[in-house]
């Protein structure tokens, strides 16, 4: 069936995600194993990640703080008293056949985090709850053919689970929020984000229902997506195969479903558990903990500035353009570079001109990060404030000071002296460059009289060539038209 768009318009897409973060602890969850990826398989393990009997937990306390700070990040309600509990399940990569998490008390409930909806308003996707809970280990199906091979290095990482309402409309919604959840998390440095290594991963939620209806359809859970990309992708698959599925009078099947990002395609892979399955009860080995408003407010005070009021900030307050902030907050690190930048200088346009175009361009052809990047925050602003005070032009500045700053980092206007670069203000000595340039060009002197303006570009490139770069544009532009003029 040809799933056409007056079809796809009679329905609504209903989307909540469940994105699971790995939290970039020094250990597990609940043991002092390694908390590393990439080492060989089955080496950060310990009695209690592979569920030896008479083994016990302990709270790995920074677990605690780094889900405080996502809570805070997105306005939740950090919960004072938290326990936890065992989810019963089995598979071969959970050793110990549960897994310690929290069902009744979640450490946040509540809170937002906002995005762009289609026509460009602000949209709040809701929380439902921030949960803390720790990882399985990792199956491994494509190395031998004939056997499944365990990794439990991943066993016990510590995990949160952000879980949404089913506020998301639509593909594009599901591929913002999740950029931003990963935005958030770098941002406060609790995890790297990573989906293709499973730092950060996603389990859709998908049902669709008619236009106008009070009750939501039949919804599935879409599993084994290792991007953002393949999230909205696999999303878009799911409304389009439960719509004709619909419109065929087929029913849609509670189930897990698993996603092929080569075929774009899902497959069933269980019937959905059901809350009951997991035979949640108390988990008698980890006290319950308490947590005071004056450890969070200890946590807050300790969290960076956060990209969704560093973006309101730039645009209300510094008057830059929406595309110039998105840029700025999209990486923490330029984020925090450009704030320290205008501390310096006022000129907030230049000044993110230089960040995103020049230094940018450096940190990508270098492959290196900001921290390693040779010019400070407030050698750059100088340097804005030099061409704002006509003493260089931003074609030398860009061409000549900026690459002798990546070389010898230093302050820009003794760099420009020691090199004899300063602008040149003097008008007698700039009319004598100029009377050179009209000696040497009589033919475009004389057709620029006659009115072809045009030439002015070529003038004033052959004045400043005689100059060295180092001729007021302005004073210079002036002196063409009043002599040839």
């Amino acid at each position: 069936m040809e799933l056409t768009q007056e079809i796809r318009d009679k329905y609504q897409p209903v989307i909540g995600l469940e994105v699971h973060a790995q939290m970039l602890t020094k250990t597990k969850a609940y043991s002092n194993d390694i908390n590393e990826y990439g080492a060989a398989p089955n080496t950060n393990v310990s009695a209690i990640s592979l569920g030896h009997p008479g083994t016990l937990p302990r709270m790995n306390k920074q677990t605690i703080n780094y889900a405080i700070k996502m809570g805070l990040a997105i306005g939740s309600e950090i919960a004072e008293y938290q326990s936890f509990d065992r989810k019963n399940y089995f598979y071969p990569d959970l050793p110990k056949g549960y897994q310690i998490t929290q069902d009744i008390t979640p450490i946040c409930t509540g809170g937002e985090v906002v995005i762009k909806d289609a026509e460009g308003n602000e949209k709040g996707i809701r929380i439902t709850r921030i949960h803390m809970e720790e990882d399985a280990g990792k199956s491994i199906h494509d190395i031998d053919p004939f056997n499944t091979l365990i990794d439990l290095n991943r066993a016990g990482v510590p995990l949160i689970e952000i879980v949404s309402e089913p506020d998301i409309a639509t593909s594009q919604e599901a591929y913002d929020y999740l950029t931003e959840i990963r935005k958030l998390v770098r941002y406060l440095d609790i995890c790297d984000g990573n989906m293709e290594e499973g730092s950060l991963r996603c389990d859709a939620n998908i049902s669709v229902m008619l236009k106008g209806a009070k009750e939501y359809g039949q919804r599935v859970e879409v599993k084994n997506m290792n991007s953002i990309r393949n999230v909205q992708r696999a999303i878009e698959h799911e409304i389009e195969r439960h719509i004709i599925a619909i419109e065929k009078g087929e029913k849609i099947a509670q189930e897990t479903r698993n996603y092929n990002a080569l075929t774009n395609e899902t497959t069933a892979m269980r019937s959905k558990e059901a809350a009951n399955d997991y035979r949640f009860f108390p988990e008698p080995d980890l006290q319950p903990i308490r947590v005071t408003q004056d450890h969070i407010d200890k946590v807050k005070e300790g969290m960076p500035p956060l990209p969704n009021y560093l973006f309101k900030r730039y645009t209300n307050e510094l008057k830059l353009s929406e595309y110039d902030a998105g840029i700025l907050t999209d990486q923490k690190e330029i984020a925090l570079y450009f704030e320290e930048v205008i501390k310096t200088t006022s000129n907030y346009k230049s000044a993110a001109n230089w960040v995103m175009g020049d230094m940018k361009s450096y940190l990508n052809a270098q492959a290196i990060p900001v921290s390693e990047f040779q010019i400070t925050p407030e050698q750059l602003g100088e340097l804005v404030n030099l061409i704002d005070e006509g003493k260089v032009s931003h074609n030398l500045a860009s061409q000549k000071i900026f690459p002798a700053m990546l070389e010898n980092p230093g302050n820009p206007e003794k760099i420009a002296a020691d090199n004899d670069w300063l602008q040149s203000n003097d008008g007698n000595e700039i009319e004598g460059f100029l009377d050179e340039v009209i000696a040497e060009n009589p033919a475009e002197v004389e057709r620029f009289k006659n009115g072809e303006k045009k030439l002015m570009g070529f003038l004033m490139g052959q004045l400043m060539k005689k100059s060295r770069g180092k001729a007021d544009p302005k004073m210079a532009t002036q002196l063409i038209n009043k002599k040839l003029g």
